[in-house]
Protein backbone atom coordinates (compact mmCIF):
# COMPACT_ATOMS: atom_id res chain seq x y z
CA UNK A 1 0.00 0.00 0.00
CA UNK A 2 1.18 3.59 -1.18
CA UNK A 3 2.36 6.04 1.48
CA UNK A 4 -0.45 9.00 1.54
CA UNK A 5 2.80 11.15 2.27
CA UNK A 6 4.51 10.75 -0.74
CA UNK A 7 1.83 11.01 -2.82
CA UNK A 8 1.34 14.90 -0.95
CA UNK A 9 4.50 16.69 -1.69
CA UNK A 10 5.18 18.14 -5.22
CA UNK A 11 6.43 16.35 -7.59
CA UNK A 12 10.08 16.31 -8.91
CA UNK A 13 10.54 17.42 -12.77
CA UNK A 14 11.64 14.50 -14.85
CA UNK A 15 15.28 13.92 -15.89
CA UNK A 16 16.35 15.62 -19.27
CA UNK A 17 13.72 18.74 -18.99
CA UNK A 18 15.52 22.14 -18.34
CA UNK A 19 14.24 24.18 -15.32
CA UNK A 20 12.82 27.73 -16.26
CA UNK A 21 15.20 30.75 -15.61
CA UNK A 22 14.98 34.58 -15.28
CA UNK A 23 14.81 34.72 -19.25
CA UNK A 24 11.86 32.27 -19.83
CA UNK A 25 9.71 33.87 -17.01
CA UNK A 26 5.80 34.28 -17.71
CA UNK A 27 4.66 37.46 -18.63
CA UNK A 28 3.02 38.25 -15.49
CA UNK A 29 6.44 38.23 -14.04
CA UNK A 30 8.17 39.94 -16.60
CA UNK A 31 6.51 43.76 -15.67
CA UNK A 32 2.87 43.58 -14.81
CA UNK A 33 2.16 43.60 -18.39
CA UNK A 34 -0.29 40.58 -18.59
CA UNK A 35 -3.29 40.08 -16.24
CA UNK A 36 -4.43 36.46 -15.13
CA UNK A 37 -7.07 37.00 -18.31
CA UNK A 38 -4.42 37.58 -21.10
CA UNK A 39 -5.32 41.26 -21.60
CA UNK A 40 -2.28 43.61 -21.57
CA UNK A 41 -2.68 47.25 -19.41
CA UNK A 42 -1.22 50.04 -20.11
CA UNK A 43 1.92 51.50 -17.69
CA UNK A 44 1.07 54.54 -15.57
CA UNK A 45 3.43 57.43 -16.32
CA UNK A 46 5.26 58.50 -13.53
CA UNK A 47 3.94 61.99 -13.54
CA UNK A 48 0.23 60.83 -14.14
CA UNK A 49 0.55 58.75 -10.54
CA UNK A 50 2.39 61.73 -8.33
CA UNK A 51 -0.93 63.42 -9.58
CA UNK A 52 -3.24 60.43 -8.45
CA UNK A 53 -1.21 60.13 -5.22
CA UNK A 54 -1.46 64.41 -4.48
CA UNK A 55 -4.47 65.70 -2.16
CA UNK A 56 -7.74 66.44 -3.68
CA UNK A 57 -7.49 70.21 -4.94
CA UNK A 58 -3.82 70.37 -5.61
CA UNK A 59 -2.08 69.93 -9.21
CA UNK A 60 1.71 68.77 -9.41
CA UNK A 61 3.73 70.52 -11.85
CA UNK A 62 1.51 73.87 -12.39
CA UNK A 63 2.91 77.09 -11.03
CA UNK A 64 0.76 78.62 -8.37
CA UNK A 65 -0.61 82.24 -9.27
CA UNK A 66 0.19 85.23 -7.59
CA UNK A 67 -1.73 86.71 -4.76
CA UNK A 68 -1.15 90.23 -5.53
CA UNK A 69 -2.04 91.56 -8.94
CA UNK A 70 -1.15 95.14 -10.32
CA UNK A 71 -3.23 97.94 -10.84
CA UNK A 72 -4.96 99.45 -14.14
CA UNK A 73 -2.91 102.28 -15.51
CA UNK A 74 -5.19 105.38 -15.25
CA UNK A 75 -5.58 107.04 -18.68
CA UNK A 76 -2.63 109.09 -20.05
CA UNK A 77 -4.70 111.19 -22.34
CA UNK A 78 -7.95 113.38 -22.29
CA UNK A 79 -10.87 111.68 -20.07
CA UNK A 80 -14.15 112.23 -21.87
CA UNK A 81 -17.79 112.50 -20.80
CA UNK A 82 -21.24 112.80 -22.53
CA UNK A 83 -23.98 115.35 -20.66
CA UNK A 84 -27.24 115.52 -21.71
CA UNK A 85 -30.44 117.74 -20.29
CA UNK A 86 -33.38 118.37 -21.97
CA UNK A 87 -32.66 118.60 -25.90
CA UNK A 88 -29.01 119.36 -25.27
CA UNK A 89 -26.02 117.76 -25.45
CA UNK A 90 -22.86 118.59 -23.96
CA UNK A 91 -19.46 116.55 -24.86
CA UNK A 92 -16.74 117.20 -22.07
CA UNK A 93 -13.03 116.90 -22.80
CA UNK A 94 -10.86 117.02 -19.29
CA UNK A 95 -6.81 117.20 -19.20
CA UNK A 96 -4.44 118.00 -16.28
CA UNK A 97 -4.36 122.16 -16.28
CA UNK A 98 -4.95 125.23 -14.66
CA UNK A 99 -8.95 125.13 -14.33
CA UNK A 100 -9.97 126.75 -17.74
CA UNK A 101 -12.97 126.12 -19.22
CA UNK A 102 -13.82 126.88 -22.82
CA UNK A 103 -17.71 126.23 -24.37
CA UNK A 104 -17.56 126.00 -28.06
CA UNK A 105 -14.33 127.98 -28.04
CA UNK A 106 -15.21 130.51 -25.95
CA UNK A 107 -14.52 131.25 -22.31
CA UNK A 108 -17.18 130.13 -19.99
CA UNK A 109 -17.85 134.05 -19.06
CA UNK A 110 -19.07 134.67 -22.56
CA UNK A 111 -20.91 131.79 -23.59
CA UNK A 112 -23.58 131.42 -19.96
CA UNK A 113 -24.02 136.05 -19.47
CA UNK A 114 -26.13 134.69 -16.45
CA UNK A 115 -24.10 134.21 -13.01
CA UNK A 116 -26.39 130.86 -12.04
CA UNK A 117 -25.69 129.06 -15.33
CA UNK A 118 -22.28 129.47 -15.06
CA UNK A 119 -22.30 128.03 -11.45
CA UNK A 120 -24.32 125.33 -12.68
CA UNK A 121 -21.94 124.42 -15.06
CA UNK A 122 -18.56 124.70 -13.19
CA UNK A 123 -20.32 123.37 -9.91
CA UNK A 124 -18.54 119.82 -10.49
CA UNK A 125 -14.96 121.21 -10.32
CA UNK A 126 -16.03 123.41 -7.10
CA UNK A 127 -16.89 120.63 -5.21
CA UNK A 128 -14.00 118.15 -5.87
CA UNK A 129 -11.58 121.08 -5.69
CA UNK A 130 -10.51 120.11 -9.31
CA UNK A 131 -8.88 123.68 -10.27
CA UNK A 132 -6.10 121.65 -11.59
CA UNK A 133 -8.04 120.03 -14.62
CA UNK A 134 -8.55 122.15 -18.10
CA UNK A 135 -12.06 121.82 -19.99
CA UNK A 136 -12.64 121.93 -23.47
CA UNK A 137 -16.50 121.85 -24.25
CA UNK A 138 -18.30 121.15 -26.88
CA UNK A 139 -22.44 121.77 -26.22
CA UNK A 140 -25.44 121.74 -28.45
CA UNK A 141 -29.02 121.87 -28.76
CA UNK A 142 -31.47 123.46 -26.24
CA UNK A 143 -31.70 126.70 -24.28
CA UNK A 144 -29.21 128.30 -21.83
CA UNK A 145 -30.41 126.53 -18.81
CA UNK A 146 -29.98 123.25 -20.57
CA UNK A 147 -26.75 123.53 -21.55
CA UNK A 148 -25.81 124.46 -18.44
CA UNK A 149 -27.45 121.26 -17.07
CA UNK A 150 -25.61 119.33 -19.85
CA UNK A 151 -22.68 120.93 -19.10
CA UNK A 152 -22.31 120.24 -15.57
CA UNK A 153 -23.05 116.38 -15.88
CA UNK A 154 -20.86 116.09 -18.32
CA UNK A 155 -17.89 117.58 -16.78
CA UNK A 156 -18.51 115.46 -13.87
CA UNK A 157 -17.82 112.37 -15.92
CA UNK A 158 -15.23 113.19 -17.34
CA UNK A 159 -14.01 114.14 -13.83
CA UNK A 160 -15.04 110.19 -12.73
CA UNK A 161 -12.84 109.14 -15.73
CA UNK A 162 -9.91 111.20 -14.93
CA UNK A 163 -9.52 110.27 -11.26
CA UNK A 164 -11.94 107.25 -10.38
CA UNK A 165 -11.57 107.90 -6.65
CA UNK A 166 -13.62 111.02 -7.53
CA UNK A 167 -16.31 108.77 -8.57
CA UNK A 168 -18.41 108.11 -4.79
CA UNK A 169 -17.93 111.48 -3.66
CA UNK A 170 -19.80 112.78 -6.94
CA UNK A 171 -22.25 110.11 -6.70
CA UNK A 172 -22.99 111.12 -3.49
CA UNK A 173 -23.27 115.01 -3.94
CA UNK A 174 -25.63 114.07 -6.73
CA UNK A 175 -23.53 115.13 -10.09
CA UNK A 176 -23.56 111.99 -11.95
CA UNK A 177 -27.32 111.33 -12.23
CA UNK A 178 -28.71 112.19 -15.42
CA UNK A 179 -32.24 114.83 -14.90
CA UNK A 180 -34.48 113.37 -17.13
CA UNK A 181 -37.11 115.49 -16.68
CA UNK A 182 -38.40 116.85 -20.14
CA UNK A 183 -41.45 119.46 -21.20
CA UNK A 184 -44.26 117.23 -21.94
CA UNK A 185 -46.02 117.24 -25.24
CA UNK A 186 -49.20 119.18 -26.22
CA UNK A 187 -51.72 116.95 -27.23
CA UNK A 188 -54.22 117.16 -29.70
CA UNK A 189 -58.03 118.90 -29.14
CA UNK A 190 -56.10 120.97 -26.09
CA UNK A 191 -54.25 124.15 -25.94
CA UNK A 192 -51.35 122.50 -24.19
CA UNK A 193 -49.92 119.86 -22.51
CA UNK A 194 -52.42 120.21 -20.14
CA UNK A 195 -54.20 123.12 -20.94
CA UNK A 196 -57.42 123.67 -22.34
CA UNK A 197 -59.71 125.21 -25.18
CA UNK A 198 -61.95 128.00 -23.37
CA UNK A 199 -65.83 125.87 -23.43
CA UNK A 200 -68.80 128.05 -23.54
CA UNK A 201 -72.53 126.44 -22.84
CA UNK A 202 -73.92 129.07 -25.00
Amino acid sequence: MDDPEKNLSPEAPESGAPEPGPAEAGPAEAGGEATANGTSETPVPPMEAAEAASPEGESVGEPQPELSAPLPELPTGPSYGTGRRKTSVARVYVRSGSGRIRVNGRSLEEFFLAAQWREQAREPLHFVDGEQYDAEITVKGGGSSGQAGAVRLGLARALAAANPALRPKLRKGGFLTRDSRMKERKKYGQKGARKRFQWTKR
